[in-house]
C-alpha cells in the first residue's frame, strides 16, 4: 500500500478522462498507476522538477518511466521533447516518457512555445545496479544461432522493430498495470546474461516462471499490433499498444488467443505460458518499451 500521503493526493487529483472507446474512466493526475506502484515515486524525483505549466510523476532512474501533463493554456502549438526524442501530447496534456537501461546520468527536458521559445530543464538519472546470470551448458545454437538463421532472424526483428514504432493516441497505458501471469519472478530486467561463457545482450524484461499453459493477460489494455507464433528468440509473440510509444510484449507463448487489429481489456487472456523460442523452460517473457527504449516492466507493477 503507498503511504497515506499519496493516497490522499492522488484522490485529491481524480479526473475524467475519455478513452478511444468513449467510455469514460476515472484515472488520478499524475495518474493512480504511479501513485500505486512500487519504486515509481523514488527520491530522484524530488531532484527533477518540473518546468512552469508541466507537473509530473515517476521514476527518474534508469529503466523508468514518468507520466505528465501539460497545462492547457500551454497547449496550442505546445512541442515536448526529452533531448532529440520528441515526446507526443494527448488532448489534455498527458505525455509519458521514459530511460533506457544504461541510460546517461544527465537528460534535457524540452517544452518548445507556440511562439517558437523554448525552455529546458535538465533532468537527473539515478544509475542502478544489474544482476548477473550464468548459464552453461546450453546447446550451440542456443547461444549463437546457425548463420542459414541469421536472415530469418533480420525479418523478423525488422517487423518488431515497426510494431515498437507506433505512435498512436491511445490513452491505454494511464489504465494502470496489473500482473500478466501468475508464478514466482524467475529474472529480471537489467541482468546481464552469461551464456555458456560469453556475455550477450542485457535483459530487458520480467521472467515470470510458471507450468505450461497457465494463463497470460494484458497487463493494461491496447491494440495488438504484432501476433507470430513462431520467432526465432521469443517464440509465439504478442506486441500491444498501449498509446504515445508505450509498448507491451509478451514472449515464450505456447498459445495466442489475440490476433494483429484486435483490442484487448486489462486483465483479458492473450495466451498461454510456454516455452518456445530460445527458451530454457517454461515461462513468461514480459517486457515495456517507450519506442526502442526499454524499460522495467517490474517497477510498473502493484506489490503481490
Amino acid at each position: 500500500m503507498p503511504p497515506p500521503r499519496c493516497r490522499a493526493f492522488a484522490a485529491s487529483v481524480l479526473i475524467e478522462l475519455t478513452m478511444l472507446s468513449r467510455r469514460p474512466l476515472l484515472f488520478a493526475l499524475p495518474f493512480t498507476a504511479l501513485l500505486l506502484a512500487p519504486g515509481l515515486a523514488r527520491a530522484s524525483e524530488a531532484a527533477n522538477a518540473p518546468p512552469p505549466g508541466i507537473t509530473w510523476r515517476g521514476d527518474f532512474s534508469q529503466g523508468g518511466m514518468v507520466l505528465g501533463r501539460a497545462a492547457p493554456n500551454l497547449l496550442p502549438g505546445l512541442q515536448l521533447r526529452l533531448g532529440e526524442r520528441p515526446i507526443s501530447l494527448g488532448p489534455q496534456g498527458e505525455f509519458v516518457f521514459g530511460f533506457g537501461r544504461d541510460e546517461a546520468a544527465s537528460q534535457v527536458f524540452v517544452l518548445r512555445r507556440q511562439d517558437g521559445s523554448e525552455s529546458s530543464v535538465p533532468l537527473s538519472i539515478t544509475k542502478r545496479q544489474y544482476d548477473i546470470q550464468r548459464i552453461d551448458g546450453l546447446p550451440p545454437a542456443q547461444v549463437t544461432p546457425p548463420a542459414a538463421l541469421l536472415e530469418r532472424i533480420k525479418r523478423e526483428n525488422a517487423r518488431i522493430a515497426e510494431a515498437r514504432k507506433i505512435n498512436s493516441a491511445s490513452l491505454d497505458y494511464l489504465g494502470g498495470w496489473v500482473w500478466p501471469a501468475d508464478g514466482p519472478v524467475s529474472g529480471v530486467y537489467g541482468s546481464q546474461r552469461i551464456l555458456n561463457g560469453e556475455p550477450r545482450q542485457p535483459h530487458f524484461g520480467l521472467d515470470i516462471a510458471a507450468p505450461t499453459g497457465t494463463p497470460v493477460r494484458a497487463s493494461t489494455a491496447g491494440i495488438v499490433t504484432f501476433a507470430d507464433k513462431d520467432v526465432y528468440y521469443t517464440g509465439g509473440t504478442v506486441i500491444i499498444d498501449h498509446g504515445h510509444g508505450i509498448n507491451g510484449a509478451y514472449s515464450h507463448l505456447a498459445r495466442l488467443d489475440v490476433k494483429v487489429g484486435q483490442r484487448v481489456r486489462q486483465g483479458e487472456q492473450i495466451g498461454i505460458v510456454g516455452a518456445t523460442g530460445r527458451a530454457t523452460g517454461p515461462h513468461l517473457d514480459w517486457r515495456v518499451n517507450w519506442f526502442d527504449v526499454r524499460l522495467d516492466p517490474q517497477r510498473l507493477l502493484p506489490p503481490r
